[in-house]
């Protein structure tokens, strides 16, 4: 994974969560323009800076080693910290951004026992895996077509 797939995985998992760059640079003890930096593809994070940024973000920091000859994974995007899964699609991205899908996330976080700030980093994965395993991205439409459902049966399940 280049500087850029990781600046626009921590950008996704950040604004999914519903945070500003301070507030991750402050509890990841860094600074502001250096998350920045990151987010924008700059600079050359240690993995001693990924594990904090990771831990604000609520999130644990996974290396993998793999394969340079071009085998199955080779190239392919990864949401840090959840190994095998797919990079964000932009379309969830922006869907991340939204109040709506933060009230979502506030649904059916009590629903599933979690706090919502690493239910929002673990449904954003899951789409994103989703996405990837339809082979395309998804429009926005489709976005909330998933989450409302997603809602419905994570706040409202079926009587067994």
């Amino acid at each position: 994974m280049d500087q850029a797939d990781i600046g626009r995985q921590l950008r996704a998992r950040r604004t999914a969560a519903g945070r500003t760059v301070a507030s991750v640079a402050s509890d990841a003890g860094l600074s502001v323009p250096y998350i920045a930096n990151l987010e924008n593809g700059r600079g050359n994070p240690t993995t001693a800076a990924l594990t904090r940024l990771a831990g604000a973000l609520g999130l644990r920091l996974v290396v993998t080693l793999a394969p340079g000859d071009g085998s199955a994974t080779s190239g392919t995007p990864s949401v840090p910290g959840i190994s095998g899964v797919p990079g964000v699609p932009a379309s969830l991205v922006r869907l991340g951004r939204t109040e709506r899908f933060r009230a979502a996330v506030a649904a059916m976080a009590p629903a599933l026992g979690v706090s919502p700030d690493e239910f929002s980093g673990q449904l954003v994965a899951a789409l994103a895996a989703l996405a990837q395993a339809l082979g395309r991205d998804l429009a926005e439409a489709d976005w909330w077509r998933l989450l409302d459902a997603l809602v419905l049966v994570a706040a409202h399940p079926a009587a067994s």
